[in-house]
């Protein structure tokens, strides 16, 4: 009764009708293309009653089943029939035995095979038909879906490139994304270097630079880099084989089965190298995978020229900072200026932050200029502010920036001094003249790290160490309420305090030649020397403008002075005045008088450069300590006068 139901509905309708929806149902939802020919055959077995369902492809007189309900009978082929049905391209039949090809154009060589059933030859064409038109649905479904992975992969792996700023990191992470991305065992990217007529391979696994050089015409890279044409090589053709270049599987240890190979573009579409994967772990390399890798190439080449841009740049800008740094010098061999280097260098590394204090003129931009070149942030900016020379009202504004229209003369928005620093260094110059109003805003900027320029709402992260500067008392402007307390401590970390020069000793001699030698470079003319007179009469000046006093000197004498020395009276008509805080000449005593008290004063101001050292004291004036003893005794003078000493 079921047999007669069975046969009843076969024929009432053709099979391929009957099975399409069910067909079509399995198509759309199967994960893999083996998942859909197993579920169709199933229902081709059930709805004929067949004993034995397959699909099977020919190829050069060999099988092989490719879907089968019953793997245990695929030993047991009726090839004569299937080689018939190839031949005579039309559905047959033999003994219990019915086969039909399923496409002859798209899927040529696939046979449906089904046995012991009760279907007739049309019906079965019907069938292999709806089978043919199943297969290829979901192989195009399955293909956009996995290039829909691939593309979704991609782009995690760029947006992962563009992030990268090391070339030999990049093409590392290129490579490993291409193994994975066509399941290789290998992938090198070729870059061309024309003016060595080489091609640079990297990672190279197994050679100890990492990477491999060879002529730019070798093997199939060559042929893709002189072409601009994809290249693959096959496993299973022999042809293809001779194709690849053995010494470099020789030098890498590695064996090469199959290979693709494409070319990488520039922007302007010339060829500036190639992109290789090596080895698919299953099978042979499809034209989807050479689709896939085209495509990975043309990001390649953006991320690698993004980052040989960037690199050269930070190399520019390292080579900049170098440079700067280079013309920073700490002059002196005197033991505060080589404790200040110590200082420096201890806190250079650090991100405390740094209050230098010091007469004008004492070095204090030079010392913070040192911080930051010996600090890790050398390679980015470093802004100096002068605080006395910019007024309250605009204060604001040159730190912390400015929106469009935020006050009269805002044409355009602007960046302040903060923003401009931002992973640098920001010197912040005569500190202790800046208005408590200001004090207030940048230590609100200190603590938060965050600017909002004038006119805005949107708070700006900002990195920025600051060091600040002045020749001015903080404490004591502390103390008289013209200095925030709070914002002192908060500037007061460390502590960098710089000598004047009068308390330097020979360093003068050092500064002078230094700056003689710089500026004469400059004038293009031989240094002059420096005679004994010369030096004499430097080392006995107070210098009231510390170093700056003493740079400005020597430039004048590297322009002006002639000859090849320059001596005492050279310096006369251009030296600095007395200071101005000795006591002006007495005209009414006598000249005995007069002369004591100069002698007295002359003395006490050797006495106090040299800190109280006598032996020191007495050289400078040219006197032997037991003699200087004599004649501060004889100028009824105490100061110095060490316990116990022997004035004889």
């Amino acid at each position: 009764m079921a047999t007669a139901q069975r046969q009843a509905r076969i024929t009432s309708q053709s099979l391929g009708e009957q099975f399409a929806a069910d067909f079509m149902s399995i198509s759309l939802s199967a994960e893999t293309l083996d998942d859909c020919l197993s579920q169709i055959l199933k229902i081709i077995k059930q709805q004929t009653g067949a004993a034995h369902t397959q699909i099977i492809r020919g190829t050069k007189g060999q099988w092989r089943t490719i879907g089968s309900t019953d793997p245990s009978a695929d030993g047991a082929l009726p090839v004569e029939l299937l080689a018939d049905v190839l031949d005579q391209e039309k559905t047959l039949t033999a003994g219990t035995h019915v086969a039909a090809l399923l496409d002859p154009q798209q899927l040529a060589g696939q046979v449906l095979l089904v046995s012991g059933a009760e279907i007739d030859v049309d019906q079965c064409d019907s069938v292999a038909a709806c089978v043919g038109e199943t297969i290829l649905l979901t192989r195009q479904r399955l293909a956009q879906f996995k290039r829909a992975d691939r593309l979704r992969r991609m782009l995690d792996m760029t947006q992962s490139w563009n992030q990268t700023r090391e070339t030999d990191t990049l093409l590392y992470e290129m490579a490993e994304a291409a193994t994975q991305l066509l399941d290789a065992e290998r992938a090198t990217i070729f870059l061309w270097d024309k003016t060595n007529h080489q091609l640079v391979g990297r990672p190279a696994l197994g050679v100890e630079s990492g990477e491999i050089r060879i002529p730019e015409g070798t093997g199939v890279v060559g042929q893709t880099v002189k072409s601009g044409q994809s290249q693959r090589v096959d496993e299973d053709i022999a042809s293809e084989q001779e194709k690849i270049h053995r010494d470099i599987d020789q030098e890498l240890d590695f064996k090469t089965r199959s290979l693709l190979c494409v070319p990488m573009l520039d922007s302007k579409e010339r060829v500036i190298g190639a992109f290789q994967v090596l080895n698919k772990s299953t099978g042979q390399f499809s034209d989807s995978d050479v689709q896939a890798l085209e495509e990975l190439a043309a990001h390649a080449s953006i991320a690698i020229d993004n980052t040989q841009h960037v690199e050269k740049l930070a190399t520019s800008r390292r080579q900049i900072a170098e440079e700067a740094a280079d013309k920073v010098h700490l002059i002196g061999e005197c033991d505060s200026i080589e404790n200040l280097r110590k200082t420096i260098g201890r806190v250079a590394e650090t991100e405390l932050a740094i209050l230098i204090l010091g007469e004008n003129g004492t070095g204090k931009e030079v010392v913070a200029q040192l911080i930051h070149y010996l600090s890790q942030r050398r390679d980015q900016v470093l802004v100096a502010v002068n605080c006395a020379a910019i007024t309250e009202s605009l204060l604001e504004s040159e730190l912390f920036g400015h929106e469009k229209g935020a006050f009269t003369d805002a044409h355009q928005a602007r960046q302040g001094k903060f923003e401009l620093a931002n992973g640098g260094t920001l010197f912040l110059d005569e500190i202790g003249d800046m208005s408590l109003g200001g004090q207030a805003k940048l230590l609100r900027v200190l603590e938060e790290k965050i600017v909002v320029r004038v006119g805005g709402s949107t708070p700006i992260s900002t990195d920025t160490r600051v060091i600040a500067a002045t020749n001015q008392d903080l404490g004591k402007l502390v103390r008289d309420k013209q200095f925030r307390e709070d914002l002192f401590f908060r500037l007061n970390v460390v502590t960098i305090e710089l000598p004047p020069l009068r308390d330097r000793g020979d360093d003068v001699i050092l500064l002078a030649e230094h700056f003689l030698n710089q500026f004469c470079a400059q004038a293009r003319r031989a240094a002059p020397k420096l005679t004994a007179a010369a030096k004499k009469r430097m080392l006995s000046h107070t210098w009231p403008g510390n170093v700056r006093e003493l740079r400005n000197l020597m430039e004048r004498l590297a322009y002006l002075s002639e000859g090849e020395t320059i001596d005492a009276d050279q310096l006369a008509f251009i030296m600095s005045p007395h200071d101005s805080g000795s006591d002006p000449i007495q005209l009414d005593q006598p000249l005995a008088d007069a002369t004591k008290q100069f002698q007295v004063e002359y003395i006490r101001k050797h006495i106090e450069r040299s800190r109280g050292n006598m032996t020191d004291a007495a050289r400078k004036l040219g006197l032997h300590r037991s003699n200087l003893y004599r004649k501060m005794r004889q100028l009824e003078m105490t100061e110095g006068r060490e316990e116990g000493q022997d004035e004889a």
